[in-house]
C-alpha cells in the first residue's frame, strides 16, 4: 500500500497546471442568514467546468483533501462544515468520493458579535479531475448579511446530508486498535441494518494529521466489520481518540453518518 498518496499526487499533478484553463473551477460565497442564536449560516459554491469533479472531506486514497484558510475574515471565531452526501467514483479499481459539476458546501459560522457585520474571506485548495487531476487554489471574499431570510440553495444542500447514526438505528460502535509498523490498524464493529446493495465504509480519525486508508468491510446480519489503517503524517506516535472517529456507511438505499466509538 502506498502511504500519503494525496501529497505525492499533488506533486506529480502540479506539472500539468499550465495546461488547465482558469475557468475549470470558480468559487463564490452564498451569504446565507443570521441565526436566532447569533450565528451565521452561509455556504461556498464551487462551480466546475463540465465533466470535472472535486473531492469530499475524505477523498479516498487517490484524491486530494480540501484545505481551507479563513485569513482575512472578520467577526468569525469558528466554522463547522455540513458536507452534502458525496458520490462514489470508481477508476481502475480505486474509489474516490466527491462531487461533479458543482458543490454547495454549507457553513455554520460562530461569530464574535452576533449583531455585527461579518466578512467571510480566505482561500481553499482543492483537487479537481477530468482526464487528469490537479490541485487548484481559489480565493473568496464577501460581506455576510444580518438578515434572517433563508437561501434555498443552502437549504437544499443541508437537506442532502447522510442520515445521522441515531436516526438510522445504528448501535454503539466498538473500535479496537492494534499497532502496525507505522501507525494503528483499527477494526470497527458497526451494529447497523443493511443500507442496500454492496456497502462501502469510510473511517476517519477526526484529526487532519492522521491519514486513514480505504476500509475493507464485511457484513454478517446486522453487523458490519470494517478495518482501516491510521498513519500519522508526522510519523510520530499517537493515541486514538475514539470519540473523534467518524464512520460513513454508503449503501444504495441510504448513507449513514456515525460519530464516535468506544473501546472493546
Amino acid at each position: 500500500m502506498i502511504r500519503f498518496a494525496p501529497a505525492l499526487f499533488a506533486l506529480v499533478a502540479s506539472s500539468a497546471l499550465a495546461e488547465i484553463p482558469d475557468t475549470v473551477a470558480r468559487i463564490e460565497v452564498i451569504p446565507g442568514w443570521r441565526t436566532a442564536d447569533g450565528g451565521q449560516v452561509a455556504a461556498l459554491r464551487v462551480t466546475l467546468a463540465p465533466g470535472w469533479k472535486t473531492y469530499w472531506r475524505a477523498p479516498g486514497d487517490a484524491g486530494i483533501p480540501p484545505v481551507f484558510d479563513w485569513q482575512g475574515s472578520q467577526n468569525l471565531t469558528g466554522v463547522a462544515f455540513h458536507w452534502p452526501t458525496p458520490e462514489i467514483f470508481d477508476l481502475n479499481g480505486t474509489q474516490t468520493f466527491g462531487y461533479h459539476d458543482s458543490l454547495v458546501l454549507p457553513l455554520d459560522i460562530s461569530l464574535t458579535d452576533g449583531a455585527a457585520p461579518t466578512r467571510l474571506a480566505g482561500s481553499v485548495d482543492l483537487g479537481v479531475c477530468l482526464d487528469i487531476c490537479v490541485p487548484v487554489s481559489l480565493t473568496f471574499d464577501a460581506e455576510l448579511p444580518t438578515t434572517t431570510t433563508r437561501d434555498p440553495a443552502i437549504v437544499a444542500a443541508l437537506t442532502d446530508q447522510p442520515i445521522p447514526g441515531a436516526d438510522a438505528g445504528a448501535g454503539q460502535v466498538i473500535c479496537t486498535a492494534k499497532p502496525i509498523f507505522d501507525g494503528l490498524r483499527v477494526t470497527a464493529a458497526i451494529p447497523l441494518s443493511p443500507t442496500g446493495g454492496e456497502e462501502t465504509v469510510v473511517i476517519e480519525a477526526g484529526v487532519d494529521s492522521i491519514w486513514t486508508s480505504a476500509a475493507t468491510a464485511t457484513r454478517d446480519g446486522n453487523l458490519i466489520t470494517a478495518v482501516a489503517d491510521m498513519v500519522p503524517v508526522t510519523g510520530a506516535a499517537f493515541a486514538l481518540d475514539r470519540s473523534a472517529v467518524r464512520i460513513t456507511v454508503f449503501g444504495t438505499d441510504r448513507v449513514v453518518d456515525i460519530r464516535g466509538c468506544v473501546g472493546g
